[in-house]
């Protein structure tokens, strides 16, 4: 393998512009030369792009498909050796150069297991280094953190790992059951940046209508689309880093590496249940490594499964009345609260690489995923929902003239009487009437135990990322090009759209959302010296957002409609003709980085971005980021940063509109309410304006303790100024006038609006906490046991917004919606064949504006013991929450039937227990 100069930075500012002309190794007097190997320690496998470098010389590379690395031309004598490669431990060796001949030394690497110490890239464009080596706080977690839990879903094997990181298990509202919602320290899932093998990942196409607060109108990415099976390590940068890799990149980065191996493979079965019922599933999940001709990949990934719904509910008040009174119809429970049913849940990936020779390779990784999700919605009252069953609130029933709806003149044709409801129950003889005569209508004859409308989507995610890479002296250099594309197509049934009466369908295609995001980059990287690495390069990004046109029936206003009867498909009206529509924009960027490295000592490191970035539609923006780490000692440091950041508007925010049926707890019933844009002439009127970016401000410090020993420790301070935030108004009030401007553009089912918000930029807040992670190897226990601790303290206050548009309640939820305080204890130990686990996990208290209640904390127990049968086959068996613990019960259940909190962080369905098969081959 062509020899190179390796990436090594440091700082002397006094220095640098002789350094970097002259810096360049001394002679060297060819005498031996010297070959690596580098294996895998457990398979014994050769491990291709390991990184070799020779400190006191500052020669090295990168070792080749099949593990091994030559140089010639040593000088005789000892030479030390050092090999790093993402997802194992660093080695170091030395090695006795021997005049005239080539001495070969073989280095197992160990695939890292303590978070704090793995080896990371992302962060930095420098030399990859250890996460204790950073100059900001990034979470090394290994694929086997990941795979020796019960759940499948990447999410929620995240949200047992990181502290900082909350996805609630079962989240309810709208399109959140499909693609659940993500805070990573605090902050709306779209303020974290997603990477795969370092390049963009797209966002989902689900907009959070209703999530928890936070949450709400957030478009992040789709993180359950990426299988665990698939992934060599996942890196989790706690720190701004918009200067360095674009929007989005407010609350950290997460980078998801594929395996990369070119031999072995793994197979698993997984199934579970809950202790007390529901959720009942499995997955199956299998990776496979191939050669690609002599020098190349073809890692490859698949995994399905599916798991049913659960049901943690209580009878409401209204349907108890209803059975009180007679009725035989109600469904126990009438609503269902808990997990929706996920079937179909296919997974497929590929990554791939081919060395050309010259050190240049071509890369590429691709994937496919699909499922769909079911969830119910709110129960509709037979006696009192709004446009389908009444307008009066229940005191009579809503009774449709078809006669007046055929001729369209409300002048009373058909003669229906009036049917009075007392305590519960329609007046026999005045509904018999209406059954009896085939000129008069009410849904009762249809839904005489009122109905509960099932709502979901089919889910598609594909993506295809390619380029090529390659070094050539001391510059190395990255061309690339990404296409994603995620699409939801809804699907609503056992509903009606009630302005069609008895001609309604009960199953509707409301339309579909759908993103396609296409970015190409160009990248370089050069070492000047052993002093100064530099980075730059450009990117330019479209994205798209589609709106899909709805069956007709799902939006159209009926024959009905003028009576009073509410149009659209009841629970989630279909997008009309006018509402569909395609938006798109592009954007360029430039960025620019700078790094400096106490290359004699290891003492100190400074770095620096810039990054340029132009939005067609709403400007430009340029953001800075400084970051630095100063060793005190081998076993201690400081480090810090600070930086700006942005995040712009998606089109999705700038141009979709929902509705929503939300349970208001003063009126006792369900109201419609309305998200539209906030261009809208009715938005307008209460203060919108065309979307503008976000703005932050990131400042970070902490200390690292830990040199390389059984004890590693990191403590950060963080703190994230927001202003212009972008997020959903309270809900205003419409008047009739406002519902028929609506109708004008394009909402028809603006008519059952009672409340509508919008997008906006008219707060600011501040979010600042600290991080802790501590891992400890006892030596004692020679190496089987480990002890990891990590602690997350976040407050969010909000510290400027405007009254009229910013309520009490929402800032309440933005406030206290996720817990404060979370921290998790693991503890691992292996004895010989078996291999036990436990981990202990803290939520602190939050607040449900469901409820309109502050749930207490609770602490929750993980267990997991595993047995390996040879050293290819392992059986595991497990408890996630394993003592069956649930939230504190909701004061309020039977308003709305939820037993327990949604927005509970650990989830409210129990103990999850589950059993795990694997087979693993070199």
């Amino acid at each position: 393998m062509k020899m190179r100069r390796i990436p090594d930075v440091c700082f002397r500012v006094c220095f640098v512009a002789a350094l970097a002309l002259g810096a360049s190794p001394a002679a060297l007097l060819g005498q031996g030369g010297l070959d690596v190997i580098v294996q895998d320690a457990a398979s014994g496998a050769g491990l291709p792009r390991a990184q070799i470098s020779l400190p006191g010389l500052g020669y090295g590379g990168i070792t080749d498909v099949e593990g091994h690395f030559h140089i010639a031309n040593l000088p005789a004598g000892a030479v030390e050796v050092e090999v790093r490669l993402l997802g194992y431990g660093i080695e170091r060796r030395e090695a006795a150069i021997v005049d005239g001949e080539v001495v070969t030394i073989e280095v197992p690497l160990v695939q890292t297991v303590i978070s704090v110490a793995g080896l990371v890239a992302v962060g930095s464009r420098s030399r990859p280094r250890t996460a204790t080596e950073s100059m900001v706080p990034i979470d090394a977690i290994a694929p086997s953190e990941l795979m020796d839990q019960g759940d499948t879903d990447i999410g929620d094997l995240l949200r047992t790992t990181i502290p900082s990181y909350n996805i609630n298990p079962q989240a309810s509202g709208d399109g959140a059951k499909i693609i659940r919602p993500a805070n990573l320290r605090g902050l709306a899932p779209d303020h974290t940046l997603v990477l795969v093998n370092g390049k963009r990942r797209h966002r989902a196409a689900v907009i959070t209508w209703i999530g928890n607060g936070v949450s709400d109108g957030a478009q992040g990415p789709d993180l359950s689309s990426i299988p665990a099976i698939a992934l060599r390590q996942v890196e989790v940068l706690r720190d701004g880093a918009s200067a360095q890799y674009g929007s989005d990149a407010i609350a950290g980065v997460m980078n998801f590496h594929l395996k990369d191996a070119r031999s072995g493979g793994a197979l698993e079965v997984r199934s579970g249940g809950f202790a007390d019922g529901g959720g009942e599933g499995y997955t199956i999940s299998g990776n496979t490594g191939l050669p690609l001709g002599p020098t190349g990949f073809a890692n490859l990934s698949a995994e399905y499964g599916r798991s049913n719904s659960t049901s943690r509910s209580v009878q409401r008040t209204d349907a108890e009345v209803l059975v009180a009174a007679g009725n035989t119809h109600v469904r126990d429970p009438a609503q269902i609260w808990g997990a929706p049913e996920i079937e179909d849940d296919l997974k497929l990936w590929g990554n791939f690489g081919y060395f050309l020779g010259g050190n240049t390779k071509v890369y590429a990784h691709t994937n496919y995923a699909s499922q769909q999700v079911t969830g119910g919605f709110f129960f509709r009252n037979p006696n009192t929902r709004s446009g389908v069953f009444s307008l009066d609130a229940g005191e009579t029933l809503l009774v449709g003239d078809l006669l007046d709806a055929r001729d369209g003149v409300l002048d009373g044709s058909a003669g229906c009487p009036e049917v009075r409801v007392t305590n519960g129950l329609p007046d026999p003889a005045a509904l018999d009437g209406v059954l009896a005569d085939p000129n008069c209508f009410t849904f009762q004859k249809r839904f005489p135990g009122g109905f509960t409308p099932q709502f979901g989507g089919a889910v598609t995610d594909a993506s295809l990322v390619g380029g090529v890479e390659g070094q050539a002296g001391r510059l190395h250099w990255d061309v690339s090009g990404n296409w994603g594309r995620h699409e939801v197509d809804f699907f609503i049934f056992n509903t009606v759209n009630a302005s069609l009466g008895p001609e309604t369908p009960t199953e509707f295609d409301p339309g579909l959302y759908r993103q396609v995001d296409i970015d190409l980059h160009v990248d370089a990287a050069y070492t000047v010296s052993d002093l100064l690495d530099l980075a730059a390069g450009v990117e330019w990004r479209d994205e798209h957002f589609t709106v899909g046109l709805g069956d007709q029936a799902s939006w159209t206003l009926g024959p009905l409609a003028p009576q009073g009867f509410s149009a659209g498909s009841n629970g989630f009206p279909g997008f009309s003709p006018i509402a569909a529509g395609d938006w798109h924009r592009t954007n360029t960027a430039f960025y620019a980085d700078a790094e400096l490295r106490d290359y004699r000592n290891d003492r100190w490191t400074l770095g620096g971005a810039l990054r340029l970035e132009d939005f067609e539609d709403f400007g430009s923006t340029l953001n800075g980021k400084l970051a630095g780490r100063y060793g005190l000692t081998r076993a201690l440091a400081l480090r810090g940063s600070v930086s700006t950041g942005f995040r712009a508007p998606t089109p999705g925010q700038q141009n979709a509109f929902n509705v929503s049926t939300l349970f208001d707890r003063e009126l006792g019933d369900l109201v419609n309410s309305g998200t539209i844009p906030s261009t809208s002439r009715v938005a307008a009127l209460r203060g919108g304006v065309p979307l503008d970016a976000e703005k932050s401000r990131n400042l970070a410090f902490g200390a690292v303790l830990g040199g390389g020993g059984a004890f590693h420790l990191t403590a950060d301070y963080f703190r994230v100024a927001l202003s212009d935030r972008i997020a959903l108004t309270q809900r205003f009030n419409l008047t009739p006038d406002e519902q028929t401007r609506l109708v004008e553009e394009g909402i028809v089912s603006a008519r059952n609006l009672q409340e509508f918000r919008f997008f906006t930029n008219d707060f600011s807040t501040r979010t600042q906490g600290v991080d802790v992670v501590a891992t400890y190897a006892p030596p004692a226990l020679g190496g089987g046991t480990s002890i990891s601790f990590a602690f997350n303290h976040t407050d969010t206050r909000v510290t400027q917004f405007d009254p009229e548009k910013v309520d009490d309640t929402r800032i309440r939820q933005l406030e206290e919606a996720l817990p404060a305080t979370r921290w998790l204890l693991t503890g691992k130990h292996a004895l010989g064949r078996l291999g036990l686990m436990a981990r202990v996990s803290y939520y602190a208290g939050w607040f449900d504006a469901r409820d309109d209640y502050s749930y207490p904390g609770a602490t929750v127990l993980d267990l997991e013991a595993s047995w390996s049968i040879n050293e290819s086959l392992s059986l595991s068996a497990g408890g996630q929450n394993a003592l069956n613990h649930y939230p504190e019960e909701n004061p309020g259940a039977t308003f709305s039937g939820n037993r327990y909190g949604p927005g509970s962080p650990f989830g409210s369905n129990g103990g999850f227990y589950h059993a795990r098969l694997g087979y693993r081959w070199n």
